[in-house]
């Protein structure tokens, strides 16, 4: 008899406790794994885009575009996508030429994949 008494502990043991055990288990799995690091430091330039196209002023855009260029290398991180190809269609609007074939080229470089849209602006430009 005290045998059968036993089992029927174990079994509510089994019953109740090792699932609670396992969902434990599971969400500390979940919480321990580091968040990656981003590849691209976006930092304002999702905003600056946006301020573009809402027709913020040219030259105060330069000049946040600049400052962003200037935050994110002395963090060390990488410039996103598309960001040298917006730079250097500011200084085109602006009339800077050089900057402008600099920032092509630049994004060109660092983003091969943008290659003949960056083609396509530098024999626009020229």
């Amino acid at each position: 008899m005290e045998t059968c008494w036993q089992l029927k502990i174990m079994k509510s043991l089994f019953r109740c406790v090792i699932p609670v055990l396992i969902f434990a288990a599971c969400l500390s799995g979940c919480e321990s794994t580091p968040k990656p690091e981003p590849l691209y430091s976006w930092g304002a330039y999702e905003t600056q885009v946006y301020a573009y196209l809402d027709g913020e002023n040219r030259d105060s855009l330069l000049l946040k575009f600049q400052r962003e260029l200037e935050i994110i290398k002395s963090t060390g991180k990488a410039v996103p996508p598309g960001f040298f190809a917006h730079l250097g269609l500011l200084y085109a609007e602006a009339g800077q030429e050089a900057d402008a074939f600099a920032c092509f080229i630049s994004e060109k470089t660092l983003f091969p994949e943008a290659a003949p849209f960056m083609d396509f602006l530098l024999r626009r430009e020229k």
